[in-house]
């Protein structure tokens, strides 16, 4: 099945970039672009597609006003925001409205195709990085809430050695801290399509969908270390 796209983006440039990455994939057909939210709802309109590539950033409608307007109108649209920015206030904001996905502009081409297989499919995602602030932030709250200290001695830190096998904790771990499969196939000297085959075998292991709810199932369990600043 091809998946049809619509990339809505202000700057030409960046914008040219990813449809030349998207071309590459047999299975992604981009049927339309625009520059601003207003172009994005006729699009939409129009084209009817599986999923929306849509920057955050843009004049007059911007991608956070024009998702939540795609979304009440078209309630199974799948949106992917695009953004310069990794605050989770940001990415809170931008996932109420409705987005399925929050991808940082610094992503590599793998990023971008795996999220929008997984968006596509039904599932959720996080750039690494964004997860890896949501999941600190997670925390923080959840040490404040519970006496700092007292929080640290309440959640008792254990690999779920039960579930995955010791190379699987190992990559569980690297995603929460926020790695790509490119980060963690260079911190574990393998490669990525192991490193993709590892990540499949522990969310089908944790029976979650994608790699997000994978990392919060974790740190909700104590399998995984974050470290809060």
């Amino acid at each position: 099945m091809t998946t049809s796209i619509v990339l809505i983006d202000d700057h030409k440039l960046f914008r040219e970039g990813v449809k030349r990455i998207l071309e590459f994939e047999p299975s992604f057909k981009v049927v339309a672009e625009g520059d601003d939210g207003d172009s994005a709802t006729k699009l939409v309109e129009e084209h009817s597609p599986d999923v929306v590539l849509m920057d955050i950033n843009m004049p007059q409608v911007n991608g956070v006003q024009a998702t939540a307007e795609l979304i009440g109108q078209y309630p199974d649209l799948k949106v992917i925001i695009l953004s310069i920015h990794d605050d989770e206030n940001y990415v809170t904001h931008a996932l109420k409205t409705g987005a399925q996905g929050y991808l940082l502009k610094e992503m590599d081409s793998d990023a971008l195709i795996d999220a929008i297989k997984v968006v596509s499919e039904g599932g959720s995602y996080l750039h690494p990085k964004v997860t890896h602030n949501l999941v600190k932030e997670y925390r923080r709250l959840a040490d404040e809430g519970t006496g700092g200290a007292q929080a640290e001695n309440t959640i008792e830190y254990r690999k779920p050695l039960h579930l995955l096998t010791r190379r699987e904790c190992e990559v569980l771990q690297l995603l929460a801290d926020g790695k790509s499969n490119r980060g963690v196939a260079e911190a574990l000297f393998i490669s990525e399509k192991t490193v993709k085959n590892h990540v499949s075998n522990i969310l089908q292991k944790m029976n979650v969908n994608d790699r997000t709810q994978a990392v919060v199932t974790a740190i909700k369990n104590g399998w995984v270390e974050v470290f809060v600043n």
